[in-house]
């Protein structure tokens, strides 16, 4: 697994990046040498996609007197797998990114030790895989196909609009979606179809997106700036797969997104927090769970991430609401069929793939 990629890996802005590419290093600005030495560091795990604003992590550590580093360590797969492989001797103390395609193997391997935070039920409970509490969600977000729309409207063509349409000869050649084996969008849209089409029928669905000359690559960047029409890279295809909030990075100097998300075409991704066992800085650890899950960091997920935050009455960029929708009914899957099916569903997607 590459990372875990989301419209903000190249879209946030330079503002959001200079950020990122600030805590990389755990700096979290602002302390001396002398009070570095008396405030507990404690390590957060991540994917490569976590964002913050550095004046909202500097006023965490003054508030709690913890100052935070941050590890960066690939996709929502290659995260939990370096988890799950230091189980024993884990490379921090508290772990954010691990989604609901990868939460079941976490669990299963006793990577979490449970903690119920005090903001959990504030919204993050609706969104519980585990009876222990041992992962907390952060945020959640769609993965859906996403198309775009003025080149639809320069061909004559008519949009589509369904998971059937990607497979209808008139749309041949126009779709582009990542490997569920590489990028953990590429998994959940294979999850969306084997949720829609079920274990009988998922296989030849695919056989017609094959047939009808469907494009997979590696992960979303390649997908989503290269071979996508509708992003800067102005690729060649006009079908991707990407998020629902995606649009919502696209909007033109009307005010207009320029990209739309097919809403029938969406599987729930959510990402969790949690206390790592063996970790060295428990307590502390679990002051960063509140954290994330607090009203002060969940007032930063959607413009710095672009997800939607797990904490009830949370106010969204303006736009939003036009942009990015978040589908009413997407496709779920519950956590022990993802762990029972999810190597097996790889494995025959690669086959009947030639990948």
């Amino acid at each position: 697994m590459s990372r875990t990629v989301r419209t903000v890996a190249c879209l946030a802005g330079v503002s959001v990046l200079a950020s990122a590419c600030s805590l990389s290093s755990g700096d979290s600005g602002g302390s001396s040498a002398s009070s570095d030495q008396q405030t507990p560091t404690v390590t957060l795990v991540t994917h490569d996609s976590f964002a913050a604003p550095q004046d909202v992590l500097d006023a965490f550590q003054r508030q709690s007197g913890i100052k935070l580093k941050i590890l960066k360590s690939g996709d929502a797969g290659a995260l939990t797998n370096k988890l799950v492989l230091t189980k024993g001797s884990p490379i921090g103390d508290v772990a954010y990114g691990v989604d609901n395609t990868f939460a079941s193997r976490a669990l299963s391997e006793g990577v979490f030790q449970p903690y119920t935070s005090p903001e959990a039920d504030r919204g993050p409970q609706r969104y519980s895989v585990d009876p222990q509490h041992r992962l907390a969600a952060v945020d959640l977000g769609d993965v859906c196909v996403n198309i775009d729309p003025a080149y639809f409207a320069s061909k004559g063509l008519p949009e589509p609009k369904t998971y059937d349409d990607l497979a209808d000869p008139k749309y041949k050649d126009l779709t582009v979606a990542e490997s569920p084996a590489t990028a953990s969008p590429g998994l959940a849209f294979l999850l969306g179809t084997v949720a829609k089409y079920g274990e009988d029928g998922w296989k030849g669905y695919w056989q017609k997106l094959k047939d009808n000359g469907l494009k997979t690559v590696s992960g979303w960047e390649e997908a989503y700036t290269k071979d996508f029409s509708g992003s800067s890279g102005k690729g060649p295809r006009p079908i991707v797969v990407s998020y629902a909030s995606s649009p919502a990075a696209e909007v033109g100097e009307d005010g207009k997104p320029r990209t739309k998300a097919l809403l029938d075409t969406c599987f729930r991704q959510v990402e969790y927090a949690g206390v790592l066992t063996n970790g060295k800085q428990i307590p502390q650890a679990q002051k960063v769970v509140d954290f994330l899950l607090s009203q002060q960091f969940q007032t930063t997920v959607a413009a710095n991430m672009y997800v939607y935050p797990a904490r009830q009455g949370v106010e969204l960029p303006a736009g939003w609401a036009t942009a990015a929708p978040q589908p009413q009914t997407p496709a779920t899957m519950p956590a022990d069929r993802v762990q029972a099916g999810r190597e097996k569903w790889i494995g025959e997607w690669r086959s009947l793939m030639g990948a």
